[in-house]
């Protein structure tokens, strides 16, 4: 199997777009957001590192299990958390925090209800 040419940010959007309800797009920061019903799953700031909001006892979780570090701006929030990108190994472990965090995420919220269709009159 031949290594993946794509980017670090381009491998992380196409699999955590392909869930359903994730949305991608800049936020205000000029980072590149993933949101599911207006909650951010993660962010990237270009491909060499990624944010994360998670809770407090799952962020001290990830902490000790080597997973993330402190956020940048947020240092000491457990709940805040980063993730440096320079192997295809963290491209791989984003993707896998990016996807706690989505599960998280519906089991609080839920899926996005598809719109109704209006039948013809």
């Amino acid at each position: 199997m031949s290594p993946d040419t794509r980017t670090a940010s381009e491998q992380i959007t196409d699999t955590v777009t392909a869930w359903p309800g994730v949305e991608a797009g800049y936020g205000k920061r000029g980072e590149w957001s993933f949101r599911v019903r207006g909650h951010e799953v993660g962010h990237l700031h270009g491909d060499h590192a990624a944010h994360f909001a998670f809770g407090k006892e799952l962020g001290m979780s990830l902490r000790e299990r080597g997973m993330v570090v402190d956020h940048p701006v947020f240092p000491g929030k457990n709940a805040m958390a980063a993730r440096r990108i320079d192997t295809q190994e963290d491209v791989d472990e984003v993707i896998e925090l990016m996807r706690i965090n989505y599960d998280r995420i519906l089991a609080r919220y839920g899926l996005p209800s598809e719109e109704p269709v209006n039948p013809a009159v």
